[in-house]
């Protein structure tokens, strides 16, 4: 592919009614085209995105953003049972979003890395900021 303009219209078209036959900037797609990720990584995240679909998964990963805390006490926290609490766990878990450290009988469950602790926290603050804009906007009403 030489990366003219004609070239990648042809590559596009038909993919989109409102774009059909053109492309406004065929360099901006190339290189975004080749800085898109892995078809696995993209399955991956959507997997963890939809991991984080569950209101009850996402308060017990709220809790874990503390420290490590065993199953109990995730439970008495969250206010979710302990066998939805393990079950939740399992899932987060199989997809690598905790991590469990074990200790003698008990189990001790933590975020898996910085970058959970990070997504939580970022994913957080844009819905106090967005619930913060719609109070806002509800104030003029």
């Amino acid at each position: 592919m030489t990366g003219t303009t004609h070239e990648a219209a042809e590559l596009t078209a038909g993919t989109d009614s409102e774009c059909s036959g053109r492309l406004v900037d065929a360099g901006k797609v190339a290189l975004v085209k080749s800085q898109m990720p892995r078809d696995i990584d993209v399955v991956e995240l959507a997997a963890i995105f939809g991991l984080l679909s569950d209101p009850g998964r996402v308060r017990i990963l709220t809790a874990l953003l503390s420290g490590e805390m065993c199953v109990c006490d995730v439970a008495a926290t969250t206010g979710l049972s302990e066998s939805g609490v393990s079950h939740a766990l399992r899932l987060l878990r199989a997809s690598r979003v905790v991590e469990v450290r074990r200790s003698g009988r008990m189990a001790y469950y933590s975020l898996a890395d910085s970058h959970v602790s990070i997504l939580l926290e970022l994913g957080l603050k844009h819905v106090g900021h967005t619930g913060q804009q719609r109070l806002a906007m509800a104030d003029f009403d």
